[in-house]
């Protein structure tokens, strides 16, 4: 069973007079930010998440991440590519019949292949429903593959619960397919076209396609026809996100893999530690509680799985690859003086959903090198920034300083007023 608000069409529903209420809610939030508390709570969120992002609903599409040669590469080496005639088999077909298109994209929301109706590809392009396209929320908005990604779960989008106006006809069903061995996300698949696609049969038909997906990828690996690593010659200028996000995204030239929680903990420790960590170091980063060192030595085991080419050493524990990671973009900005360019790149705390202590450390300060700069500084314009975020939207500190170096010319200036005055009565009261 799926969770109460996993279905966009709820059984016994109007269709037709749902997507008229969502046209109306849709419109309301694009214009005035006020949101309907009837919408669900997974489409509200992931509207906020992109508005914070800098979506401008009205006229952005997302952008063409990949060419033709990048994409042919990305193919080439990416692990679902041996799930593709299982999709092709159990769903494009039947989908192309019906007037449907079906998409998979990578773990970061790169659509690979893009198969269905030919009619209906000819529309899609018109939004960037494309081959090479970034689907993800920060690129697209609220949309089945990238929200499915962001929260790695199934998720169902009706019309206009798509936040991106050029994409509120469609509707899609999307859910992840994760790495048999390691549970990694390895991408998503999707299931694309008019409401019909929001039906609880269709959602079932995707979840079903993924189980068949990851049991055909674990029968190949079992036989020793694919790897769950993927060859060298995919793999280069490794980068590690983990910014705002609940589980890290490994990047390494064209292919990219979304890490579980404790996987993204033990590689921010180590990628943080250019000499090392021991086993024991490892155990008082990742827990209060003392953790056996055969322990932490089966946690890098399986860790390793998910490295590729990347190669973790031990005695201590280290990366013989340098790893670039969005923490170190935000700290180097910081220290050149570009504000700016550090707020645009923090995009929330580090893996703000793990209570590791050391991840922990990491996040507070992070996040307290941003904001300082950001109050022992004079630019409005990249305190507003922070300001408007989650993550700064209720510090007071901030809106002060917003206050004190805002001109009051600003049309902004009366909001962060009420702003003030209204953090400053919560905390009062």
């Amino acid at each position: 069973m799926g969770r109460s608000d996993d279905f966009a069409v709820p059984p016994g529903a109007d269709p037709d007079r749902l997507t008229r209420y969502l046209h109306r809610a849709h419109d309301d939030f694009v214009s005035s930010g006020r949101a309907d508390p009837a919408l669900r709570s997974l489409v509200l969120d992931s509207w906020r998440r992109s508005i914070d992002g800098g979506l401008n609903p009205e006229i952005d599409l997302p952008g063409i991440a990949l060419d033709d040669d990048a994409l042919a590469e990305v193919r080439e080496t990416h692990p679902l590519a041996a799930g593709m005639p299982v999709i092709r088999k159990l769903l494009v077909e039947s989908a192309g019949d019906a007037g449907l298109l079906v998409a998979v994209s990578d773990a970061a929301g790169q659509l690979l292949w893009v198969e269905g109706a030919s009619s209906l590809r000819s529309r899609a392009e018109g939004m960037h429903f494309v081959e090479g396209a970034d689907w993800s929320e920060n690129s697209a908005g609220t949309n089945a593959p990238g929200t499915a990604l962001a929260l790695d779960r199934p998720v169902q989008i009706l019309g206009p619960e798509h936040l991106a106006r050029p994409v509120t006809p469609w509707s899609c069903s999307a859910a992840p397919i994760h790495d048999p061995d390691n549970g990694a996300i390895l991408g998503v698949l999707d299931l694309t076209g008019g409401p019909e696609v929001a039906t609880t049969q269709s959602l079932s038909l995707v979840r079903a396609t993924v189980a068949a997906v990851e049991a055909e990828l674990r029968i190949a690996r079992l036989g020793g026809q694919t790897s769950s690593r993927v060859t060298s010659a995919g793999w280069s200028a490794p980068r590690l996100d983990v910014l705002g996000t609940h589980g890290a995204l490994l990047r390494s030239g064209p292919t990219s893999s979304r890490l579980s929680l404790r996987h993204s903990e033990l590689l921010v420790l180590i990628a943080q530690a250019p000499d090392g960590l021991t086993a024991a170091e490892l155990g008082l980063g990742l827990s209060d509680d003392e953790q056996a060192p055969v322990t932490i030595r089966a946690e890098l085991s399986r860790l390793r799985s998910v490295l590729g080419p990347l190669r973790l050493a031990s005695r201590p524990y280290r990366l013989e690859n340098a790893v670039r990671t969005d923490v170190t973009d935000v700290l180097e900005h910081l220290a050149a003086g570009h504000l700016r360019q550090a707020v645009a790149d923090y995009r929330g705390p580090v893996l703000p959903s793990s209570q590791a202590p050391g991840v922990a450390d990491l996040r507070d300060d992070v996040h307290e090198r941003v904001r300082s700069a950001l109050l022992s500084g004079h630019d409005p314009d990249a305190t507003l920034s922070f300001a408007d975020t989650p993550h700064g939207r209720d510090d007071l500190a901030i809106w002060q300083h917003v206050l004190a170096v805002l001109p009051a010319s600003s049309p902004r200036y009366a909001q962060v007023v009420g702003q003030v005055e209204r953090l400053d009565r919560e905390l009062a009261g």
